[in-house]
């Protein structure tokens, strides 16, 4: 099970998180989040170890804001994070692996995704009008109806308390959680010591 530690501003608590049995951080580059990393921010010199691999989030973004931000970052996956189109998604995968998200919704049509197999990974997040960060769970049941080959992380208000509903996931394509404001002690810093606890329950038991 892949863990992806998104929403990272603080250099000196990513030094922390890197410390953890975790295989993504993320950093957003979406200006009207409240977890905005800013091109200036000094966690872009944080070295991290070869296994932890750099996301770098994106809304509806240019793809000459993309580039410049991937190179200033180094970043190993650029997140599609908005509305970007098939041909868009395809663009960006010809330079950096592209994990694009959808954003789940009751009616959702899973059909929507058939499009987009230059993306390495798809990750199901929950509908909001803010592009995530909500800290709320869309139904998890809904999963069932996709039926594609490339494998998803969920996201969408993942808490500690989730890993009862966590284990009853047996989909064939489920690969990774991606985890953010349910571990925060503040908007964009972690508390380090309640995801290390729930990873290594987490990957003991699934």
């Amino acid at each position: 099970m892949k863990v992806k530690v998104c929403g990272m501003v603080d250099p000196d608590n990513l030094n922390l998180a890197s410390s953890l049995d975790i295989d993504f951080v993320g950093y957003n580059f979406y200006p009207a989040s409240k977890r905005y990393v800013d091109t200036t921010s000094k966690i872009s010199q944080v070295l991290l170890e070869e296994r932890i691999k750099k996301v770098g989030v994106f809304v509806n973004a240019s793809s000459a804001t993309i580039e410049a931000t991937q190179v200033k970052f180094d970043l190993d996956y650029i997140q599609l994070h908005g509305d970007e189109s098939v041909a868009f998604t395809e663009s960006v995968a010809k330079n950096t692996a592209v994990i694009k998200v959808f954003r789940i919704s009751e009616n959702f049509d899973f059909q929507v995704t058939t499009g987009y197999q230059s993306a390495q990974y798809f990750l199901f997040d929950t509908y909001t009008k803010d592009y995530g960060g909500s800290g709320k769970r869309f139904d998890w049941r809904l999963l069932d109806e996709y039926t594609g080959d490339t494998p998803f992380f969920l996201a969408g208000g993942i808490s500690p308390d989730d890993l009862p509903a966590l284990r009853k996931i047996s989909h064939p394509k489920f690969i990774g959680i991606d985890i953010n404001s349910g571990f925060e002690l503040s908007p964009g810093i972690k508390n380090i010591a309640t995801i290390n606890k729930f990873i290594s329950e987490l990957k003991s038991d699934i």
